[in-house]
């Protein structure tokens, strides 16, 4: 049962606009007509919103482990590493029930994050940055899962709403007992965001026939994905072997 499906499209087309904002042609078209509810193009593009982020929040954390210089920073990269993994699984899961491409490269936006925090050293300075870019870029997709959770017609994209808002707010809330957030200049980012390029802000699509990369949950894992098998009413397919990211 979670394999069948009926789509209006013959496939859907790769998300045009993704990043911090997403702007949408029509975001209340819907795309596709599944067993779990209409599609939408907010629906789709924040599925792979979920993904890109993280694409790029999980090796961030990894790198907050290493070069955290402070015990709430590498707290706070633990939960990074933790609560993408698991939100990973359900955004794996469930694209290809509602026939979904997912990115396997973050968007050079978030590309750019990374490499900013890869030239900080050891110490205060890197601290800091990862404080401040952590609590903005989760401020400003935390309105965006409220919107999705509130008026989505499609259950698994609810389902995902629903785990996204914990974790989000989880990571907003370990950025902010780090006491490294700069209130004043992290609201004034969110709030108004640089105008870049469509081309900055979208996750480039996989190569054809390329697998979507796993996120691996750490062994000491706490977070849990969507029981989408339960959801659904039936037992998913099975995800063919992917390369992994640990």
């Amino acid at each position: 049962m979670g394999g069948a499906l009926s789509v209006t499209l013959v496939a859907l087309a790769y998300p045009s606009m993704l990043g911090i904002t997403t702007v949408s042609s029509a975001p209340d078209r819907v795309i596709a007509n599944t067993q779990w509810g209409p599609l939408t193009e907010s629906d789709r593009d924040f599925v792979v919103k979920v993904r890109a982020a993280g694409l790029w929040e999980y090796p961030v954390g990894q790198m907050g482990v290493q070069k955290g210089s402070s015990k709430g920073v590498i707290t706070a990269s633990q939960h990074l590493i933790d609560g993408h993994s698991a939100l990973d699984t359900t955004c794996r899961k469930i694209a290809p029930m509602l026939n979904i491409t997912l990115p396997n490269i973050a968007s050079p936006q978030q590309v750019g994050f990374v490499n900013q925090l890869a030239s900080d050293s050891k110490g205060q300075q890197f601290d800091k940055d990862f404080a401040n870019i952590l609590r903005m870029t989760h401020g400003s997709i935390f309105n965006t899962v409220a919107k999705i959770r509130s008026t989505t017609k499609n259950s698994l994209v609810r389902a995902l709403a629903d785990q996204a808002n914990d974790t989000v707010l989880d990571h907003i809330t370990v950025m902010e007992q780090t006491g490294l957030v700069d209130f004043d200049q992290t609201l004034f980012q969110q709030t108004t965001p640089p105008k870049l390029p469509k081309s900055d802000l979208t996750p480039p699509p996989p190569g054809a026939g390329q697998p979507p990369i796993v996120l691996t949950p750490p062994p000491t894992a706490t977070s849990t994905p969507v029981d989408i098998d339960r959801l659904a009413g039936g037992a998913a397919p099975a995800p063919a072997p992917v390369p992994t990211v640990g």
